[in-house]
């Protein structure tokens, strides 16, 4: 059998006593000794300075009641048995050092002892397993009088929840509750995406640490941040605000003076003071989308105030301080970004310890029915209207929606965009085969162009880098990308630009056709034998 252990405060009113009557008392650590059907081994008796022979005293009468027992002296001095942090910190410290045997030893925690905070101190100790054993509540005899002796009754609290059904039960609901409630109350049918959101729940709720949120746009990183706010609110975890910020279109100074804040008269036109974005959200959530758009200054000071909580304004000489749990979005690899220098690689790894990729609507076209339903649900919460579908319209949508050529290329932003334009054009509230074919030829129409632009994009920034892509005006970055294709369909420049300006040479317009393309290449600082090499 294991030996018993019991961990115990000495009682320096319920032990005290230094004369024979102090037999026709109850004294909790005395009694522990005593317990019918619970003999104790060895007692950790833990006392401070001042108690030395209180504890000696308690020390020999356990002798004189119980032989076997062997009590060992521990002595921690409380400046004040009242201040949470002095005991649980002191306590946690007892128990880190102590060399716990779980394989040959149990263990009890006497919460009878010490003051009310040192009972939630042992509970918190036990419950985080940080001493693996189980709590126990000593109770005096119920009726002194006629009591042959004062070893009083126990009972021990199993804190293990998984024993008890209803509780169990009732953790498991919360839990279901958490999760539909970062779902938007959608009953979502994609397993991979419900264990997703099922582990969201479990971090955010147990941690402050950054969480990162990735995958494409309009995959509903946004709506997933604030709703991961509200959660944690709801559950008393902040009792800030949610500030949200698109890192996207912050560019230079404005960037400094957007997130940390800036003193009057730190720049030309700063006429007053700004608290900053950071700062705004102290004890609260700051969601930061779009993090890898930011620029290198900006990732060192957003680094410094995620670790240290603190930062400098723009223009400050004295730092200040913000307390809030940051969330992050992106649709970019910032671990591609990392290795090419465009982001630093100390914040990705102070981001990347929850990360969570949130799949595009294309892969989980299963949750578009019931995110069908909800679509429909707000446009009535928005327009005051309720809309539905007949049967022959929805099951034609669905086809087309959960089919191949259903791209969805702005995931949820096309889905919600669809539905609203359906149910305003939908005759008396209701959404015919009509209304639905013109919304698949509209969708059909804006993926193709969408496809196009996207791989223009994809093109030009292979070529010439993402920021120098990024910089072009629209209309250059059609047309260069119109030339490149046609490039790098011929072997040399002489026979693409015969073909790009064919019209020039019918009207003699154009005697050079090579040189015509070379130039026009170099203003964006490229060579025909790139375009070349790069096929």
């Amino acid at each position: 059998m294991k030996r018993r252990v019991a961990l115990s405060i000495l009682g320096t009113t319920l032990d005290a006593g230094k004369w024979e009557n102090r037999w026709t008392r109850w004294r909790p650590n005395v009694g522990l000794c005593q317990q019918s059907g619970l003999f104790i081994d060895r007692l950790e008796l833990i006392h401070d300075n001042h108690a030395i022979a209180l504890a000696s005293r308690i020390t020999s009468d356990i002798a004189t009641v119980s032989p076997a027992t062997e009590v060992r002296s521990n002595l921690i001095n409380f400046k004040d048995p009242w201040d949470f942090s002095e005991v649980y910190t002191h306590l946690r410290d007892f128990a880190r050092n102590y060399a716990f045997d779980p394989e040959t030893e149990d263990y009890f925690v006497n919460i009878t002892t010490g003051t009310h905070v040192a009972q939630i101190c042992w509970f918190l100790l036990t419950e985080a397993r940080i001493i693996p054993g189980r709590l126990l509540q000593l109770s005096p005899p119920r009726d002194r009088e006629l009591a042959q002796d004062f070893a009083g009754t126990h009972r021990i609290i199993d804190l293990d929840l998984s024993r008890y059904d209803e509780i169990a039960k009732r953790f498991a609901s919360e839990r279901q509750d958490a999760a539909s409630f970062l779902k938007s109350g959608i009953s979502t049918r994609n397993a991979a995406f419900n264990r997703m959101i099922d582990e969201i729940e479990r971090v955010v709720i147990r941690s402050t640490a950054p969480v990162l949120l990735t995958g494409p746009t309009g995959a509903g990183k946004s709506q997933l941040a604030r709703r991961i706010y509200e959660l944690k609110k709801n559950q008393r975890k902040l009792d800030g605000p949610f500030v949200e910020v698109n890192c996207a279109t912050l560019r230079g100074d404005q960037a400094m003076s957007t997130l940390f804040g800036h003193v009057k008269g730190a720049f030309t036109g700063a006429a007053g003071e700004r608290a900053g974005l950071l700062k705004s959200a102290d004890k609260g959530v700051l969601f930061l989308d779009e993090i890898g758009e930011l620029g290198p200054d900006e990732q060192a000071m957003c680094l410094r105030a995620i670790e240290e909580k603190r930062f400098l304004p723009v223009g400050a000489d004295r730092e200040t301080s913000a307390d809030f749990q940051l969330l992050a979005g992106t649709n970019r690899d910032l671990g591609a970004d990392v290795r090419k220098g465009r982001f630093r690689e100390d914040l990705y790894a102070r981001l990347n310890l929850w990360t969570f990729q949130l799949p595009a609507l294309r892969d989980r076209k299963e949750d578009i029915e019931p995110n069908l339903e909800f679509e429909l649900r707000r446009f009535l919460e928005r327009e005051g209207e309720n809309v539905t579908f007949n049967k022959e319209a929805r099951d034609r949508y669905l086809t087309f929606a959960t089919g191949p050529e259903g791209t969805w290329s702005a995931n949820f932003r096309d889905l919600s965009a669809s539905v609203t334009r359906m149910a305003t054009l939908a005759p008396h509230g209701r959404i015919t085969t009509e209304v639905v074919d013109d919304e698949i030829r509209r969708l059909s129409n804006f993926w193709r162009l969408s496809s196009d632009r996207h791989e223009a994009d994809t093109l030009l920034e292979e070529l010439l880098g993402f920021d120098a892509a990024a910089r072009l005006d629209p209309f250059d970055a059609i047309q260069l990308s119109a030339v490149i294709r046609i490039c790098r369909e011929h072997i040399t420049s002489s026979s693409a630009g015969r073909v790009l300006f064919a019209q020039s040479r019918l009207e003699k317009k154009s005697s050079n056709d090579a040189d015509r393309l070379i130039k026009y290449l170099a203003r964006f600082g490229l060579k025909f034998e790139d375009v070349r090499v790069a096929r």
